[in-house]
């Protein structure tokens, strides 16, 4: 397919499953379509409050499977997996960047700004589709829709770690 093709189908899907997944109080949070060792993979990021479990990822599943079957949006057989997105999340909607204000992000856009495609800072704010990118001392103006990729960056080591370390005592 080509990518053209693989991003219509992508809407398709993502059109008819959002109001299911809402019914259910999931988000959706990406869709993906991509051959990965010889085999084509369609796969679903969901979300939910409190977290995404595997019983969870297997009732989204069997829920949206019949559906985008009926509908043949993909000419070629494809496996569907459903999946929580992970602790790298990736940042699409607006609502995405606000609810991460004052969090370090990582953006790679489409096309150069201000002489760069990658940036790395805090959310300053979010309006009107309108990244407000703290970078440094500067503060960097992103348009959304030119966003290629943007994911959290975890920083472990400044939390320390996540768990009582003692000595045997």
């Amino acid at each position: 397919m080509r990518s053209e093709d693989i991003q219509t189908a992508l809407e398709t899907v993502t059109r008819l499953i959002e109001p299911i997944l809402e019914e259910m109080d999931i988000e959706l949070v990406d869709v993906a379509y991509r051959v990965e060792q010889g085999r084509w993979i369609l796969r679903i990021y969901v979300d939910m409050e409190g977290g995404v479990s595997v019983e969870d990822c297997a009732r989204v599943s069997r829920e949206i499977e019949d559906p985008i079957v009926v509908s043949d949006i993909f000419r070629q057989a494809y496996v569907l997996e459903v999946s929580s997105p992970g602790l790298d999340r990736p940042l699409k909607k607006e609502k995405d960047f606000v609810r991460v204000i004052g969090e370090k992000i990582k953006v790679k856009m489409r096309e150069q700004l201000e002489g760069r495609r990658k940036f790395t800072g805090y959310v300053n704010a979010v309006k009107a589709g309108t990244l407000f990118l703290d970078v440094g001392n500067d503060r960097v103006v992103l348009p959304l829709n030119g966003m290629e990729k943007a994911n959290l960056v975890f920083d472990f080591e400044a939390s320390g770690p996540p768990f009582d370390v003692r000595e045997n005592e």
